[in-house]
């Protein structure tokens, strides 16, 4: 699949079959996150796979998480604020996001989660107090469904161009 279309195609999914995900379909995935850029190069990042059903389960108490006790892996994007005060977040989002393009490459649905308890996840999880927990990551084979609307309605929804571009300054279009 090339770049494009896998940027087009990713959606986030919520209903995840029961196949677990191949270790080296897994490793692609985590190995563009490794070579992800990051500010000065420091790559503050912590990537925790959780596949375990009871350690996901303590994952999935945020109020839109509770799908994580069916996806087959879990990855936990921590950042170290130490290092990277500034820029940890940051980077650890670009390399969660190229984790995502790469999953949708291989044939894998995903969803950023954002709704979770910190303190929980730092403690099911043994994470250090220097690092941050910015966001996790569901990840496996979507389950089948007939969605007929799908398409139409991702493109429906989708700003124009026109709204969301501006040229030189805000509010100015290309002449």
């Amino acid at each position: 699949m090339e770049v494009f279309e896998a940027i087009e195609r990713r959606k986030s999914v919520r209903a995840y079959d029961s196949r677990p995900v191949p270790d080296d379909v897994l490793m692609k995935v985590l190995e563009t996150g490794r070579i992800a850029p990051s500010a000065s190069n420091i790559q503050p990042w912590h990537f925790i796979v959780v596949k375990d059903p009871e350690r996901r389960k303590a994952l999935s108490d945020g109020k839109w998480a509770k799908f994580l006790t069916e996806s087959p892996v879990v990855i936990v994007g921590c950042g170290n604020k130490k290092k990277s005060p500034g820029w940890n977040v940051v980077d650890v989002t670009i390399a969660m996001q190229q984790m995502v393009i790469a999953a949708t490459a291989e044939g894998l649905g995903t969803c950023w989660i954002g709704s979770f308890y910190e303190n929980r996840v730092r403690k099911a999880l043994k994470v250090p107090e220097g690092f941050g927990i910015v966001a996790m990551l569901a990840v496996g084979y979507t389950k089948e469904k007939l969605d007929l609307t799908a398409k139409v309605a991702r493109s429906r929804n989708r700003k124009k161009m026109d709204e969301i571009l501006s040229y030189e300054e805000f509010g100015m279009s290309k002449s």
